[in-house]
């Protein structure tokens, strides 16, 4: 306002009049839209404890909050092209994660040097090798564990749990061993390798991938079955770190079974024989194998018999069973002319050694871990 009783454009032009000097009083519409204060309607003013007037914005704050908010607009409209833009345009790729490798797998058969000796499960299980060595899982024992550099002592204890069920799974349960069942051993592995065992078990082939004995122990049930469901069981676990995110577990094992024939009605009680697999596996496990109680095996080395070398071991083992005896062929020929992916021509042979002691009471028999932190 430009001074009391003047409107904001100045005095009327014509100040001369009968009523000419009250014309500086008058309200014209460019004064009411000046006004800073409004008076409330009769109705409004009606109201308890309702005031006269009320306060009105002027034009300028009106003008600054309009300023206000497009700046606040147009500063969250940048932020966003900003981070759209740096999004784009990040030097640094999502790190991806590791994929398991196929597994590599060799089975060598052991040939005996004569016929294969006989006699009762009990009396073949106390008196032979394997005299010593624990039944079942009891003789898959976990090592002290501690923790490593990146892996806590959970996440240690966890991954080998992990490892020593797959052991059972694909040595032990005799559902695996001679009833074909494979799901025990499927389910524990990496994703990247169920395909490659799923063509393991349906197709096998002597390639170095795709041996099915080389993820289990398995007997053909038409030609043998178990005499003592008692397996004997000796060896040891370690574990290290294969890097920042992943554990490396190994395991060393004996497994002993006590075999028979396959037939049907009674069986003579001095029938059975031992059949012997030894089984050197890696496994790898990272943070996301140990969270989900799965793991990767990364090669297999299998010792396995009395077997002749010139049985094909890669569907199925085929034990010798009491009173037999190789014959004389070695193993399969190896053409190095060949193409493709060689075969794998080996064979060992059986020699059996005295009685081995199994673990003082009280104590495990396993490895400690090459390197551990405190």
């Amino acid at each position: 306002m430009t001074g009391r009783g003047k409107p904001p454009e100045g005095p009327p032009d014509n100040s001369s009049g009968g009523e000419d000097e009250y014309r500086s009083l008058v309200f014209d519409e460019s004064f009411v839209r000046a006004a800073r204060l409004q008076e409330f309607s009769a109705q409004e003013r009606m109201g308890e404890h309702a005031r006269a007037v009320r306060s009105l914005p002027g034009r300028g704050t009106r003008r600054h909050r309009s300023r206000a908010g497009i700046a606040l607009v147009l500063l969250i409209t940048l932020a966003f092209a900003t981070a759209v833009f740096i999004g784009f345009r990040n030097p640094y790729p999502t790190p991806v994660g590791r994929r398991a490798e196929p597994l590599r797998t060799t089975v060598v058969p052991l040939a005996p040097q004569g016929p294969v000796p006989g006699g009762t499960a009990d009396a073949l299980l106390a008196d032979g090798p394997a005299a010593g060595h624990r039944t079942g899982a009891s003789g898959i024992n976990l090592p002290s564990v501690r923790r490593t550099e990146n892996f806590s002592d959970s996440q240690v204890t966890i991954a080998l749990t992990t490892v020593k069920d797959y052991l059972v799974g694909s040595s032990l349960d005799p559902d695996v061993l001679t009833g074909g069942v494979v799901r025990p051993v499927g389910r524990l592995l990496d994703p990247d390798q169920r395909a490659q065992f799923d063509r393991s078990m349906d197709s096998p082939a002597d390639d170095g991938e795709h041996g099915a004995t080389g993820w289990l122990v398995r007997f053909d049930p038409a030609e043998v079955e178990l005499a003592d469901p008692d397996i004997r069981v000796h060896g040891t676990l370690s574990y290290t770190e294969a890097g920042s995110d992943t554990l490396e577990v190994v395991s060393d094992h004996t497994f002993t079974y006590a075999l028979r024939p396959a037939a049907s009605g009674p069986h003579r009680t001095d029938g059975a024989s031992l059949f012997t697999v030894r089984r050197v596996l890696h496994f790898l496990l990272d943070r996301e194998d140990v969270r989900l109680h799965r793991l990767e095996v990364r090669s297999a080395y299998v010792q396995a018999g009395p077997q002749a070398c010139a049985a094909g071991t890669t569907a199925t083992l085929r034990p010798l069973l009491a009173g037999e005896q190789a014959d004389d062929r070695g193993p399969a020929g190896t053409d190095p002319y060949a193409t493709g992916v060689p075969s794998a021509a080996l064979c060992g042979t059986l020699g059996v050694s005295s009685p081995t002691p199994g673990p003082p009471p009280g104590r495990h028999a396993a490895t400690s871990p090459r390197n551990r932190h405190p």
